[in-house]
């Protein structure tokens, strides 16, 4: 990859996906599981005899197990969390990838949970493991890359990756990413499957390229199934809240959806969403065990891999900063388990486009592709670059493509 493109990879990224610590007062459950108490009482609550499907709850996908990586035991490693890891969600599947790494490479890691992005905690928090004796620090929030900025500055001889964002050096300063919105693609061709209405929900988070990109293949996924299906955005602006997200796919629900996605971090959407006797495609995590009969599949993160590779790096010498935004064919993301209930032909397309994919044939922005109004934004047969400073490009994606319904500017 070039150098020019490791610096920019997540322009506008803005972030993502992580656990915020957002949780409604009402709520007492402020783990990443994000379990919603505020579900109507409407005589059919979660796992209801009236929505109950025999045989659709798979076994959740368990990333990991496979990492492996060279010795790295004079490697101190701290992992700087927004949320706690909980049992699922986004700071969970990153505190399973320090401990695969930590296993893989014989590092020494630490952690701190729950740290609020452009706080003084934050780089205290930094402070305070170098001086324990890390060389290496992974900060897993896109609030924390000015001061993971400065303090590679201050500190040269210290590793420092930050997850999501943008700014990086060439030195020891790194960010990294991976290409979820292939998993999403892969996601919304079993929601369309799966939608007898065509009318599709998704509990988005702010307006961003990295939340837009996602949308955008997702509806893609599921226009590959159900090509007059459509899908509804309504915007939280929030990563975790589950009294928020719950309501809005409520709403969503209300206004005839039979199949709900989310962009955040808590169960809540699906909670709501098995209530209604309706499907949910989770996030972040392969999420069935929460909401087993609205369960369909999930786009996950398997972070064991790239945290092994990264620690390895600094013990031998040639980590240099720069940037990482891998997709399937390493690994780095994945589509989590199918409910047992998905067609076979449905799943047969799913592991065709998969394998295409990973092989590097096919791209899920494959044009021709038009946005909301009709407009042809990507040609037939092309790609979008990566990046570019100017025109429709992968990580500054700012319109929704035909299909969706809603605003792209939240």
């Amino acid at each position: 990859m070039k150098r020019r493109l490791l610096l920019v990879l997540a322009v506008l990224l803005g972030f993502t996906l992580i656990a915020a610590a957002c949780g409604d007062d009402d709520s007492t459950d402020t783990s990443p599981e994000g379990v919603d108490d505020t579900t109507p009482d409407d005589g059919e609550g979660s796992g209801s005899d009236d929505c109950e499907r025999t045989g659709t709850v798979a076994a959740p996908v368990s990333v990991g197990g496979d990492t492996t990586g060279g010795d790295a035991s004079d490697v101190t490693a701290a992992f700087i969390y927004i949320g706690e890891p909980g049992d699922a969600g986004w700071t969970w599947a990153h505190d399973q990838g320090r401990l695969q790494a930590e296993a893989a490479t014989g590092a020494k890691t630490l952690t701190i949970n729950n740290i609020a992005e452009g706080s003084p905690e934050f780089e205290q928090a930094v402070r305070d493991f170098i001086a324990d004796g890390a060389n290496a620090i992974f900060a897993t929030s896109f609030g924390y890359m000015d001061a993971m900025e400065t303090l590679s500055g201050e500190f040269p001889d210290v590793a420092f990756f930050h997850a999501t964002g943008f700014k990086a050096n060439d030195t020891n300063f790194a960010n990294y990413f991976g290409r979820i919105y292939q998993a999403r693609y892969l996601t919304g061709i079993a929601a369309g499957a799966a939608s007898e209405s065509g009318n599709i929900g998704y509990v988005a988070a702010f307006p961003i390229p990295e939340v837009i990109r996602g949308i955008n293949a997702f509806t893609l996924g599921v226009q590959e199934s159900n090509p007059d299906a459509t899908v509804t955005v309504s915007w939280t602006s929030t990563w975790f809240d589950p009294a928020v997200e719950g309501d809005t796919a409520q709403g969503l629900l209300d206004n005839g959806a039979d199949v709900i996605a989310m962009h955040q971090d808590s169960t809540a959407a699906g909670e709501r969403a098995e209530a209604a006797c309706a499907r949910w495609i989770s996030y972040n995590s392969d999420m069935s065990e929460f909401a087993p009969n609205a369960y369909l599949a999930s786009a996950i993160w398997n972070w064991g891999p790239y945290y092994a590779s990264a620690i390895e790096s600094v013990s031998d010498g040639t980590f240099a900063g720069g940037g990482q935004w891998p997709g399937m064919d390493t690994g780095l993301v994945q589509i989590g388990s199918l409910a047992d209930d998905v067609a076979a032909e449905t799943k047969t397309l799913i592991d065709e486009k998969s394998g295409e994919i990973i092989a590097g044939t096919f791209d899920p922005f494959t044009g021709p592709i038009n946005d909301q109004d009709g407009n042809e934004i990507i040609a037939a047969g092309e790609v979008p670059p990566d990046f570019a400073d100017e025109g429709l490009s992968l990580l500054g994606m700012s319109v929704f493509v035909e299909g969706v319904v809603g605003s792209a500017e939240g």
